[in-house]
């Protein structure tokens, strides 16, 4: 053994000194892509504070495909209850693309599109969503501003006058085209010593008021609020998230959307009330 090492010992000197800083820098360079994902186990399925599984647990997982240049493109779905479904696979996938780019120490722009999609349900239901988003980053705290801006589409339009006519699958106004956008705002804290980093979000959105094709919407209600409150734990992997969810959309707001949203369309229960959610996250 002792003769072993003293042969590569002389190999390794005998090697050419740019050799070795070329196999040392090669082997310190990033890789040219990434790939990371995720899978959620949720209690509920919120999106922008309103339920999309009818307040019931959702399975949700992600990929995302990074290129060194800030290029990336990712996948992300949920079951749903509702909203896209009838007719179709009771699935949302969302497929993104976008660029992020380093601003500044701690600042970073992220700019794309998203393509919500409902596999087997009706081509009409489908919608882009352009986005960007803006966020800082100063010691243990995170601030992000963000805008989405989905332009006049047919899934975005008032197609039922009523929740009657929805409930009924009837069109009052097929075909119509309407436009939504949303601002919103997150930050983050992590506590010092701890795993926990506290979370709060606020959103508004303005556009689509009432329900799409296929009981469909973005903004059901056309103006409204969203908020939550809550905190992560994490280990290793894994992290646990708390959080209170609410919306201002009124309880005779919510009855309207009832109908096209649950199993069955016979839907009981505020679904854009506020309520505690609780997800677990494994990340890949």
């Amino acid at each position: 053994m002792k003769f072993r090492h003293g042969i590569a010992v002389v190999a390794f000197l005998g090697t050419p000194v740019a050799a070795q800083a070329q196999s040392a820098a090669t082997a310190a360079a990033p890789p040219t892509l990434t790939v990371s994902g995720s899978a959620t186990i949720a209690s509920d399925y919120r999106f922008r504070g309103v339920s999309q599984s009818d307040r019931e647990m959702a399975v949700q997982g992600g990929i995302t495909i990074a290129h060194e240049s800030g290029a990336y493109v990712a996948a992300w779905a949920s079951n749903l209850a509702g909203w896209g479904t009838f007719g179709g696979a009771n699935m949302e996938l969302d497929l993104i693309g976008g660029y992020k780019a380093r601003l500044a120490d701690g600042a970073t722009l992220d700019v794309g599109l998203t393509w919500y999609v409902y596999p087997g349900g009706a081509d009409k239901t489908d919608f882009a969503e352009p986005y960007a988003r803006l966020t800082g980053t100063t010691g243990p705290a995170t601030l992000t501003a963000g805008v989405a801006y989905a332009p006049r589409q047919e899934a975005l339009g008032k197609w039922y006058k009523g929740g009657a006519s929805a409930a009924a699958g009837t069109y009052d106004r097929p075909g119509a085209k309407d436009d939504n956008l949303y601002l919103w705002g997150d930050g983050a804290l992590a506590i010092a010593g701890t795993p926990l980093t506290a979370k709060a979000h606020v959103g508004h959105s303005w556009g689509q008021d009432g329900l799409g094709p296929n009981a469909t919407a973005v903004s059901p209600t056309g103006d409204y609020w969203d908020w939550s409150l809550g905190a992560d734990a994490t280990w290793r992997n894994l992290t646990f998230n708390v959080s209170y969810v609410d919306t201002d959309i009124s309880g005779r707001s919510a009855a309207y959307l009832r109908p096209s949203f649950s199993k069955g369309q016979d839907g009981s229960g505020n679904i854009a009330g506020g309520t505690v959610l609780a997800s677990l996250t494994a990340a890949f």
